[in-house]
């Protein structure tokens, strides 16, 4: 599966866009940290952290008997230089506001 995909997947899920926001917070969570931030099992945390470190957005490093995870922003942001910039963010940035504020007016 090409990089970006890998990505995708693993930003598609908001369980795990939840783990890289817990990441964001406080990097360096241990797998327990993270567990009693969720309401699954250990096992289903530790398929949603598999699924990050295979997208590279997960790095996970062992502390003496602690197996510690950190969060990775490089894929995010090479995704971000290939499609945002790709279309220039004036734009983006114009239609995200407009979305809003039609929103708004809602």
């Amino acid at each position: 599966m090409a990089d970006d995909d890998c990505v995708f997947k693993a930003l598609a899920d908001p369980t795990r866009r939840f783990l890289l926001d817990l990441l964001f917070v406080r990097d360096g969570r241990t797998l327990t940290e993270l567990e009693s931030e969720l309401e699954m099992s250990r096992f289903g945390v530790m398929k949603h952290l598999r699924v990050l470190e295979d997208a590279d957005l997960v790095v996970a490093r062992r502390s003496g008997r602690e197996k510690l995870h950190f969060l990775n922003p490089v894929p995010i942001r090479l995704v971000h230089d290939r499609w945002i910039d790709k279309y220039t963010e004036h734009h983006a940035s114009a239609l995200t506001d407009l979305k809003a504020e039609l929103e708004d007016q809602q």
